[in-house]
């Protein structure tokens, strides 16, 4: 019985988040757009149709999301489990045999050259 009233509450938190989405885009749009752009005003189902529309073009709401949430449950990740039994000090060692460039999180590893030559 719990386990029913559990999942009639997230169905409703699902579509209370999803009218609530609905209102904002339809707000938003019909604030900025005509004005911003000369287009007409539209209608909470358009509002709708245009976060349907954003779904499929640009792929938001992945995994994390209402139908993807069992799927993470067990997705592993080889390369993320082994970092996290990593001490410090291998964590370190790693990052320095790592080809030297600077891409995403390089400035959380790496100091400062002017700080090594003080």
């Amino acid at each position: 019985m719990k386990r029913r009233i559990h999942l009639v509450g997230h169905i409703v938190l699902a579509l209370a988040a999803i009218a609530g989405f609905g209102v904002v885009v339809m707000l938003l749009w019909n604030w900025l757009m005509p004005v911003t752009f000369g287009l007409t005003c539209i209608s909470i189902w358009q509002a709708w149709g245009l976060l349907a529309l954003a779904r499929i073009l640009f792929g938001g709401m992945g995994a994390g999301c209402f139908w993807g949430m069992g799927m993470m449950k067990h997705h592993h990740n080889p390369i993320r489990e082994k970092w996290m039994r990593m001490t410090p000090e291998e964590r370190k060692e790693f990052i320095k045999k790592r080809p030297s460039h600077h891409g995403f999180g390089y400035d959380l590893f790496h100091e400062d050259k002017t700080e090594n030559q003080e």
